[in-house]
């Protein structure tokens, strides 16, 4: 298996809702063994700085206990990681940061 320098997958189709078909390798899941598999490829561009800072941000949350979102958002503000705005955490703003990266 070759190795392709890239940290994103350019060619990441759109996702679509999943349709029912009862015939195997049909439909929007690709044949097994007959698509190459990228290390990154359900990403649609290499992460930003901030995108790590955050994922690093959001283990430290995590690593302390947190479990809900109340718990990352005071986790996050422990740690002194602030919004892209430079405003302390809540759970709105997190929950609305979230739904903007997972897209």
């Amino acid at each position: 298996m070759r190795e392709i320098p890239v940290n994103f997958n350019p060619w990441l189709k759109p996702w679509l809702a999943p349709q029912p078909n009862n015939v195997a390798g049909k439909g929007v899941i690709e044949k097994p063994g007959e698509t190459e598999n990228f290390v990154w490829q359900t990403r649609k561009a290499e992460p930003t700085q901030y995108e790590n800072d955050f994922g690093d941000a959001l283990e430290q949350a995590f690593e302390a206990g947190a479990a809900e979102l109340d718990e990352v958002v005071a986790g996050l503000n422990r740690i002194g990681f602030r919004t892209p705005e430079g405003a302390a955490w809540d759970e709105t703003r997190l929950a609305a940061e979230l739904r903007r990266l997972a897209e």
